[in-house]
């Protein structure tokens, strides 16, 4: 098993070419295991990190894991794309880049209750033996394999079998227990754990569960600079002024997970000349004047509201393991790009972020203040400085990491330090 910081090394050449001269080396290959569908409109780390991959030369499979007939029964947003006439062969989505959806009979979800659970405990061990067509020599072949905190945790040891010499990274995306998991790829984490040549984790908590391992590393989440910087158009412009919430701030909320509708509900309520703009698959709350659905839409899409916003909403509700929002919030990170004054729930704000203004949830007064508050921020003081782009994440999850200080291991300090260290692998 490689160390975290070895780098993955150049394929041989193919052969010699005329005259001697050595062809250029075949192109590295990375599979990417994640619950996302490449092709969809909502972007998570894992496409991003895909993107980096290809444009930095490698030979990328984005693979789709853990859905089936069963996903479509529970209303999955999935197969609103062409996952079924997709299933289990390799879809060119550009040179370098191949979309592969391993669809199965059933998969493996959280059943709601403990008993259930332990019952289709044999269920989920043969889930991660069924067939992979087509993946799994993609698995077999590849030098990368990078790993999303889902269910596809109970594929580790059989990739281990399959392609020993492969670098195999845990992208820590979120805290597993805090996704709603069968208990079976809960324990699988805590199983395969130190099968893992590297542990990536864009989160301090989640960082001190693996600590103890030696491979995890603290990798913040990326972000799509040249996205966020180029000039777009203001979509609030024909609102300013029209007298219809218009003639006060614009405060948007991008993205559902973990939503908590209150935020908006509760903020529109008191601040009736203020619009409240609400982008991603989240249930409609408050039939108000001042708040506007946009439902789901592309990333690019939602760039401008973010970009010319007066204030970020990030309403998470609270499950465990939810402080990891603090430093894995996508959304968080965005804003601070923007240098957008944002309202968050006390767990996901940290010290150096004093822009991402706090409040308590199901406290109407303290929601009251967080939005004074951020109305307040000077937007001009807002640090950028700590936020790479995906390019660099890449870059460090391949190896060699050219930036220590950021891998450093990273001790909690105050009152939160002995309940973070004793959450998981530390113990």
């Amino acid at each position: 098993m490689r160390s975290p910081e070895d780098p993955i090394p150049d394929r041989q050449p193919r052969g010699s070419g005329p005259r001697g001269q050595v062809e250029t080396p075949a192109p590295r290959r990375a599979v990417l295991l994640s619950g996302h569908y490449y092709a969809s409109r909502r972007r998570a780390n894992f496409h991003f990190l895909a993107d980096a991959l290809v444009a930095q030369g490698w030979e990328v499979t984005f693979a789709t894991t853990q859905i089936s007939p069963i996903s479509r029964l529970r209303g999955d947003p999935r197969f609103e794309y062409p996952v079924q006439a997709e299933a289990n062969r390799p879809v060119t989505v550009r040179p370098g880049l191949t979309s592969h959806v391993w669809y199965t009979p059933y998969h493996v979800f959280h059943l709601r209750h403990p008993l259930l659970d332990r019952l289709s405990q044999p269920l989920a061990a043969l889930w991660a033996r069924l067939p992979m067509p087509g993946l799994e020599e993609a698995l077999r072949r590849a030098d990368l394999v990078m790993v999303e905190s889902t269910g596809a945790l109970l594929l580790v040891e059989r990739i281990r079998r399959l392609n020993p010499g492969a670098r195999l990274v845990y992208r820590v995306s979120d805290d597993i227990r805090n996704l709603g998991q069968h208990r079976a790829v809960i324990a699988a984490e805590e199983r395969v754990a130190p099968l893992f040549d590297l542990i990536s984790t864009p989160s301090r908590y989640s960082f001190e569960r693996f600590a103890a391992l030696g491979t995890a590393r603290l990798h913040p989440h990326g972000i799509d600079a040249a996205a966020f910087d180029a000039p777009c158009p203001d979509p609030y412009r024909g609102l300013r002024g029209s007298g219809t919430g218009g003639d006060g701030l614009h405060a948007v909320s991008v993205g559902h997970s973990f939503y908590d509708p209150e935020l908006v509900a509760v903020a529109a309520e008191q601040f009736p000349h203020w619009t409240f703009h609400v982008i991603g698959r989240v249930p409609r709350t408050g039939d108000r004047p001042n708040i506007r659905w946009y439902g789901e839409m592309p990333f690019r899409e939602t760039i401008p509201y973010i970009v010319h916003a007066d204030i970020g909403l990030a309403p998470y509700t609270y499950r465990e393991g939810a402080e990891t929002l603090a430093d894995s919030s996508l959304k968080l990170m965005q804003y601070t790009w923007c240098r957008l004054p944002a309202v968050a729930p006390d767990f996901a704000t940290r010290p150096d972020r004093p822009h991402v203004v706090g409040y308590r949830q199901g406290d109407r007064a303290s929601i009251r203040h967080a939005l004074v508050a951020a109305a307040k921020v000077d937007r001009a003081g807002i640090s950028r400085a700590g936020i790479a782009g995906w390019d660099e994440l890449a870059r460090r999850i391949v190896g060699p990491d050219d930036a220590p200080a950021d891998d450093a291991p990273v001790r909690e300090t105050g009152q939160d330090a002995p309940r973070r260290a004793a959450a998981g692998y530390g113990r």
